[in-house]
């Protein structure tokens, strides 16, 4: 009865004394626990993920010591991280061993490029920037390890679309542990080495209001950069987000693996802010927070700003996140959200699927967002819009701001075990979220689901072919939603064929 207890503390399912639990993850001495259904889901979805990866992104070894790999660009110079002196016992820090690397392999910009390959070991280090024309390779028995000593993490200017809200301070933040700024053609990969945050001790300190430098830094952070790929690696208990690319384009984040303690809040998968031409594919996420949250600023900076979140392709993405959302659209939202694309996606154990979220005060819009073919397992939610989120930067936000949320497109969607099929409600005091388009949706009912089954207002919008039957505001009108068939400039890249020796 141990187990079960466990157990109903992050499911919503009964019969836990009766079910075969399957252990799927342990992190900080928790530990989660899942029904041999959704294992096998997990499974179905592993599988895809690593035969979709095998044909198109991930690795071949050809003999003992070569490995192939896709990337956007192969460089024509090769470096082992021991070459600088970097010892990989996971108690040595290797932060100056990074730079130095890094430092040294930069001259080969001009001339084809460097590669630095991480090999076996774990590698405790500090924040490390990347540079130019330049790959990051690890291992598959490589393991970084986010130092936990807030000295090894220096300070940065606030974000200027959240105004140091975002970090809880005006004065700095911390950056990725992984960090690259004004660089071009940059990828981060490997033949599946990880990198482990170390989260525990950053969200002990954080909760009892410990730390240094006031917030939690990130994995994997990019800014102001075109060109990069991130791929092929898996992320374990960031501090707070494992990847967050901003203010960038030509974004490739495939064939990840992201996981963290369902109970840890803010430890959120892959949030793309502020970035043009995006492609997140063949990832699986495990999370305390959103799978994938998708912001462009907040409230009056998000406006002043002015940089949009556009031209983004999400697909093959399996989530579980029993708080959170599969893919969040918002609500730091203020310098707009369009042109998505997402499809084919699973969720297991998940509060949402594909969520909006916003207030007023926030300005900006989500609009033109096409998702299609989505199979959801165990759900609190299926549609969610929101628009009374109650956060905002600070008392300087203009409430006669309003967010424009229009064109909003689902179709072709398989939903068991849900609660509540739809929540909708717009900003109110006329003011309604337009252009909803729901076509060709099954859900079936929890067996303690909430009544009533919709609940929509300030909404508008159509719906075909969908059970239980939408609310009134949502009228049937016979039709598929629409979703592009033309293929956006990120999807029209061939990746090259590349391989590393070590």
């Amino acid at each position: 009865m141990e187990f079960c207890s466990k157990y109903r503390k992050y499911q919503r399912l009964s019969n836990c004394d009766t079910q075969f639990l399957s252990l799927v993850g342990k992190g900080n001495d928790r530990i989660y626990y899942l029904d041999d259904l959704q294992v096998l889901q997990i499974i179905i979805s592993t599988v895809f993920i690593l035969g979709s990866s095998l044909a198109g992104s991930t690795l071949a070894e050809h003999h003992q010591n070569t490995v192939e790999y896709k990337a956007i660009n192969c460089r024509k110079h090769s470096a082992v991280l021991t070459d600088f002196g970097a010892v990989g016992d996971g108690k040595t820090s290797n932060t100056k061993a990074f730079e130095e690397a890094i430092k040294t392999l930069s001259k080969y910009a001009p001339d084809g490029g460097a590669q630095l390959i991480v090999p076996a070991g774990k590698w405790l280090t500090g924040s490390f920037n990347l540079t130019s024309h330049f790959t990051l390779f690890l291992h598959k028995d490589a393991v970084l390890l986010a130092s936990q000593d807030e000295d090894e993490w220096p300070l940065l200017t606030p974000l200027p679309s959240y105004g140091g809200v975002r970090e809880n301070a005006v004065f700095g933040r911390p950056g990725g542990l992984i960090f690259a700024s004004n660089v071009t053609d940059v990828i981060i990969t490997g033949n599946n080495g990880t990198v482990d945050g170390q989260g525990a001790v950053w969200w002990e300190r954080f909760n009892e209001k410990k730390l240094k430098k006031v917030e939690r830094p990130y994995l994997i952070e990019i800014m102001y950069s075109d060109q990069v790929q991130i791929s092929n690696i898996t992320l374990i208990n960031s501090p707070q987000w494992h990847v967050h690319p901003i203010y960038s384009s030509n974004l490739w984040i495939q064939g990840v693996t992201i996981l963290a303690p369902v109970d840890v809040p803010n430890t959120d998968g892959i949030n793309p802010d502020s970035c043009t031409n995006v492609i997140i594919e063949d990832c699986y996420i495990v999370s305390g927070d959103d799978c994938i949250a998708v912001k462009s600023g907040l409230d009056q900076y998000g406006i002043k700003v002015g940089m949009p979140m556009k031209q983004l392709v999400i697909r093959r993405i399996t989530c579980i996140s029993p708080k959170s959302a599969a893919i969040a659209l918002g609500s730091e939202m203020s310098g707009g959200i369009e042109d998505v694309r997402v499809e084919d996606i699973t969720a297991i154990n998940t509060e949402s699927a594909v969520r909006v979220k916003t207030a007023v005060g926030r300005g900006g819009y989500v609009k033109d967002i096409f998702v299609r073919r989505m199979t959801l397992k165990t759900m609190k939610y299926v549609f969610w819009m929101i628009g009374s989120y109650s956060s905002h930067a600070d008392e300087g936000y203009d409430p006669k701001a309003l967010p424009v949320i229009t064109n909003i497109n689902f179709r072709d969607i398989v939903a068991d075990n849900v609660t509540i099929p739809g929540k909708l409600e717009g900003l109110g005091k006329g003011n309604p979220f337009t252009g909803i388009c729901i076509s060709n949706v099954t859900m079936t009912l929890a067996e303690e689901h909430k009544e009533p089954e919709w609940n929509c207002t300030d909404v508008s919008g159509v719906s075909s072919n969908v059970a239980p039957m939408p609310c009134a505001a949502l009228p049937k009108k016979s039709m598929d939603c629409p979703f592009p068939e033309d293929k956006l400039p990120i999807e029209k890249v061939r990746l090259q064929t590349c391989s590393v020796t070590s």
